[in-house]
């Protein structure tokens, strides 16, 4: 596919700001001149807002300062004038109580940045993983001219002669610790090597994951998604993706053109080759949404349950995100795809060409960092979407990251109400269970929590991992980091705190789980499921917060996205009434 450009030139939605010589337009024009902008840069060419999440406590996003003056060098260099916007920025790693609750607030404080002010396009600065989606959201919402460069993975950590990955080896040895094979000196010796310089995890982690997430939807330069942080190719990619955009604003190129259910289906495929995070469900559940595109669960597990993982990374694999890079990078994965039928080659791009045009010439370097597909680690990868009488609505599971002898299982429950339960009784030598047991943990979903941390991993009791077990099933509504691993089921939805079945489940029941079969069951007669049911009352009190408060009284389940019900749909960005 090839895009149709519009006629040019034709009046820019900011020149309803700057153009003419009325007082309002002499308003707009003369304050911003004190800047020290000429006169001819209000002549109609196109503004761009470069919106950038930099933020000194979004660690990942540190050095976007710099990368946003390689994209203005850009826009400057294809004759658009760029203009720095700084816009809500959430970090998974400082926001509390979770950063996922703030994916919405964020999303809708930037449609509102872009809708108000003055840009005809924008360059998308995200780094941090719910920085992605919530900026895709916005440009979704608003469907003005945009496109995504994302501040690129840190370089790969080292602690005594091995390599390390951000999160996935931080679970592993805080296990280590509990389990007495490490002690807590080397655990923070370990803690220096872990983050050696900006950018965000080296692992296919959730940022590494909707990186490539907006390179396969085609709202990314090709190449985008890999390029390490530090590498000054992350500063040339920068730089041309301001060029870029100035074309995409002439050629009125918007996301609604890009966003189709063929560019959604792309990307599912491409999360299950790269043993992507599950967070990605529930970001691109809910992008669909913001743009009008149809998208479901089932389109997870029709569309990604055959695919390979061919991506040799962790947490799934072996390999870094340099590695990666090195190897080829995302182009070599959706060239994969295309030679085995799993991509729609004429998806349209930012490049304003097909996708398959952009990497159908992409070389391999390292075959065992991406393999063929008669070597993958997982046969079948993407993301296993499991339902019955305990996930009516649906459930989550990462095939690459479980324990293939844990897939099919049946064991007693041990419940915990939430996660203060779970921390409070978890080291408790006198708890009751063992390996053979299913880990259940209720009100961590998008209401309950409130905001779905991610903390459906949860760590083994100390007294199972003396005995070298590494995994066991785990099930709750939470999330999980996208650097975790485990054989954790996740998203059960409707989540506890909105009365699901898993509300009412009891320590000592038996859960079934049987992912072949996309089964999870709970084994208790159905009169006595419904009798729990109808005995539920909620437990969850109303947060202190203004917007906890609006979150949780509108935020949908996560089998939807975990979007606020009157957040979604495409408004577009038109021009407003100006009184002054």
């Amino acid at each position: 596919m090839s895009f149709k450009p519009a006629s040019w030139p034709r009046k820019l939605r900011s020149q309803e700001w700057y153009g003419g010589t009325s007082r309002d337009a002499i308003y707009h024009r003369g304050w911003l001149k004190n800047q020290g902008y000429p006169n001819d840069l209000f002549d109609g060419r196109p503004i761009i807002g470069v919106l950038n999440t930099w933020s000194e406590l979004t660690p990942c996003n540190g050095h976007l300062r710099e990368l946003a003056e390689k994209v203005k060098a850009g826009v400057w260099e294809a004759g658009g004038f760029p203009v720095e916007v700084p816009v809500f920025s959430v970090s998974e790693n400082t926001y509390r109580p979770t950063a996922m609750m703030f994916r919405n607030l964020a999303a809708m404080s930037i449609e509102e940045q872009i809708r108000g002010q003055p840009i005809d396009g924008a360059v998308l600065l995200v780094g941090c993983d719910k920085t992605t989606p919530s900026l895709l959201m916005a440009a979704a919402s608003t469907d003005l001219p945009s496109i995504i460069v994302t501040g690129g993975p840190m370089l790969n950590g080292h602690f005594r002669g091995e390599q390390i990955g951000s999160g996935t080896h931080l679970w592993r040895f805080a296990e280590a610790v509990k389990a007495g094979e490490m002690t807590q000196e080397e655990f923070l010796e370990a803690e220096q090597s872990m983050s050696r310089s900006t950018g965000t995890c080296n692992t296919m982690g959730t940022a590494s994951t909707m990186a490539s997430v907006a390179e396969s939807l085609g709202m990314a330069l090709s190449g985008n998604a890999a390029i390490p942080a530090v590498d000054s190719r992350r500063r040339v990619m920068a730089q041309l993706t301001g060029r870029r955009i100035v074309q995409m604003v002439k050629d009125d190129l918007k996301p609604s053109d890009i966003l189709t259910k063929t560019a959604f289906e792309n990307a599912i495929r491409t999360v299950g080759a790269i043993g992507g995070s599950t967070n990605a469900v529930i970001h691109l559940l809910a992008i669909a949404g913001r743009v009008g595109v149809e998208l479901t669960l089932e389109d997870w597990d029709r569309c990604g349950r055959d695919v390979p993982t061919i991506v040799n990374l962790l947490p799934a694999g072996k390999y870094l995100m340099e590695e990666f890079f090195y190897a080829g990078g995302l182009p070599v994965v959706l060239k994969r795809l295309g030679e085995a039928g799993l991509l729609h080659k004429d998806a349209l791009t930012v490049s304003g060409g097909a996708i398959w045009d952009e990497v159908k010439d992409a070389m391999n370097h390292n075959p065992d960092v991406i393999r063929p597909i008669e070597r993958a680690l997982t046969a079948q990868g993407g993301i296993a979407v499991l339902r019955g009488n305990l996930a009516p609505s649906g459930a989550v599971l990462k095939p690459s990251a479980a324990s293939p002898q844990l897939m099919t299982h049946r064991g007693r429950a041990v419940v915990f109400e939430d996660i203060d339960d779970y921390k409070a009784r978890i080291e408790d030598e006198s708890l009751e269970i063992d390996e053979t047991c299913v880990m259940v943990m209720k009100n961590c979903g998008p209401k309950g929590y409130p905001g779905m941390a991610e903390v459906g991993n949860m760590g083994l009791p100390p007294k199972v991992l003396r005995k070298g077990i590494t995994d066991m099933v785990r099930i709750s509504d939470a999330r999980m980091s996208g650097t975790a691993y485990g054989t954790v089921v996740l998203h059960v939805s409707p989540e506890a705190a909105s009365g699901g079945p898993l509300a009412v489940v009891r320590t000592g029941d038996m859960i079934e789980l049987d992912v072949p079969n996309r089964r999870l069951h709970l084994d208790i007669p159905e009169a006595e499921l419904a009798a729990r049911l109808a005995a539920w009352a909620p437990v969850h009190e109303r947060p202190d917060s203004g917007y906890a408060w609006l979150h949780q009284a509108h935020v949908q389940g996560a089998d939807t996205g975990a979007d606020l019900d009157f957040m979604k749909g495409c408004r577009g960005a038109p021009v407003g009434r100006d009184s002054h």
